[in-house]
């Protein structure tokens, strides 16, 4: 039975692998975005839990926090894209979320002793740990998704991300009213990150061969239609670094992906200061109110997959002219409304929420936009590509904190707020400027397995010396576990 008309189960193990990966996105960003509802929590106790300590940090101490986390997970995007290439993406991903999980799990006791510059330093920890994740989803979607799903299943693995937004900012603040207050946010975060280890020691496979628990028409449909040479997942494929750094359509991906994290970064961490300082909510409203937009972001998501699906099997765009129309939407709608934003203040406050809400909202389209697009440039070197996209994009979430700590003096400014959003309305424009000329979802040539051996064959290596490899230079892959 050829590729073309066995479809494998309606519902297989391809699924699993994308509702772990899903789970697992939900569960790092709670741990990585909570910090916005945690430091109002931790600095007006007042509207939260007053049984649990306050602090009096400066502005400027609150934009390192912010930050902190990304100045760890900038340095282990490289790594994390190479050990999941060396070593498989199972181990390196579990490593990454438990330790995640053990660094919520100490952030309360690191403040109690250490202050805002311990909560640092744990979050540097957190972004260490959580930077090897990326590059190895977009490795493990490329490895188990045939290229007829491959962006159904990015699409809704992606879709944790809005998950994982809802989520810290809803019920971090539900939860830091409780009885159990703030500590109760880092506790909740790290036996998330916990639970999922277990389910992906369990279910977690690198590849469709190596599933435990997938059927033999599944595991065909897979392998087939992925269409790649005897021995693949046993041979680690060289990486052709200087067409990387040379692609035209990769650089304007990166460059995209920036512009877009500006945004995203800048809403993600500022939207609960700003709706208290500006727009005067309590703390149990703006939680609803800092979550409401991500929750539009959450729906809008599988309004944008269903459409993708629909245009994609009619054949009414390829897949290229797709990713441009999406990505456009979730870039120049957010443009004029986060410029109109910076125009209103409390006593517009419902304007101003419904167009935060519809700006996130929109914003879901990236992920189909220009997300997804390393595994369209390059299946084989998704992780690399990731890495080294997800490196660059990280030093944004590094300065935007850094650059509102200097334009807001004022948490209740509302003209200092107005720059700080139509700078991320003028990135958002350019971004996506650059995707429409230069963007493309073609494979590029660089991918072919290939592409270097055949120049220079001493630069493969064989699935013998790459098997005698791991028993000399480091662990195997259940090792790792």
């Amino acid at each position: 039975m050829t590729a073309e008309t066995n479809k494998g189960p309606v519902l297989g193990m391809r699924h699993v692998q994308a509702l772990l990966i899903f789970l697992n996105i939900t569960t790092i960003f709670i741990g990585r975005l909570n910090v916005g509802v945690s430091v109002v929590a931790m600095t007006n106790a007042a509207t939260t839990n007053p049984d649990f300590p306050e602090y009096d940090w400066t502005e400027a101490e609150k934009s390192y926090i912010f930050s902190s986390f990304f100045w760890g997970y900038i340095l282990t995007q490289f790594l994390g894209g190479y050990l999941c290439k060396r070593f498989g993406v199972k181990g390196v991903m579990f490593w990454g979320v438990f330790v995640s999980g053990v660094c919520s799990a100490l952030t309360p006791l690191f403040i109690g002793f250490g202050g805002w510059k311990a909560y640092c330093g744990i979050r540097v920890i957190m972004g260490l740990a959580q930077g090897m994740v990326f590059p190895c989803i977009h490795h493990h979607l490329a490895k188990w998704s045939p290229p007829a799903e491959r962006n159904r299943l990015g699409a809704l693995s992606h879709t944790g991300m809005d998950c994982g937004n809802v989520s810290a900012m809803f019920l971090s603040g539900m939860i830091a009213k409780s009885a159990i207050g703030w500590p109760g946010i880092s506790y909740v975060s790290a036996g998330l990150a916990f639970a999922w280890c277990a389910f992906w020691f369990v279910f977690g496979a690198d590849n469709a061969v190596e599933s435990r628990y997938i059927s033999k028409e599944e595991l065909h449909y897979i392998e087939s239609s992925l269409k790649h040479s005897e021995g693949y997942h046993k041979t680690v494929i060289p990486v052709p670094w200087m067409a990387i750094w040379t692609s035209a359509p990769f650089l304007a991906l990166t460059l995209t992906r920036c512009c877009a994290t500006w945004g995203l970064s800048t809403l993600q961490a500022q939207i609960p200061t700003y709706m208290n300082g500006v727009l005067d909510l309590d703390m149990k409203s703006n939680a609803f109110f800092s979550a409401l937009p991500f929750l539009a972001m959450w729906i809008m998501s599988y309004v944008y997959l269903i459409t993708a699906d629909v245009l994609l099997a009619g054949n009414r765009l390829s897949l290229t002219a797709l990713r441009k129309t999406f990505n456009s939407l979730a870039f120049w709608i957010p443009c004029a409304t986060l410029i109109g934003i910076g125009f209103l203040d409390q006593e517009q406050k419902n304007l101003a929420i419904a167009l935060m809400t519809i700006s996130v909202g929109i914003n879901s389209g990236a992920t189909i936009g220009s997300s997804l697009n390393t595994i369209d440039l390059s299946p084989n070197h998704a992780s690399i590509l990731m890495g080294i996209l997800n490196t660059a994009a990280t030093v944004v979430p590094i300065v935007t904190p850094l650059v509102v700590g200097v334009i807001v003096h004022e948490d209740n400014n509302r003209a200092e707020w107005q720059i700080v959003f139509i700078i991320a309305a003028v990135l958002f424009f350019v971004g996506n400027s650059v995707f429409l000329y230069f963007g493309t979802a073609v494979s590029q040539p660089w991918d072919a397995e290939d592409y270097l051996t055949v120049k220079v064959p001493e630069l493969a290596i064989s699935p013998a010396i790459h098997e005698a490899g791991k028993g000399i230079d480091g662990p195997s892959e259940k090792s790792l576990i």
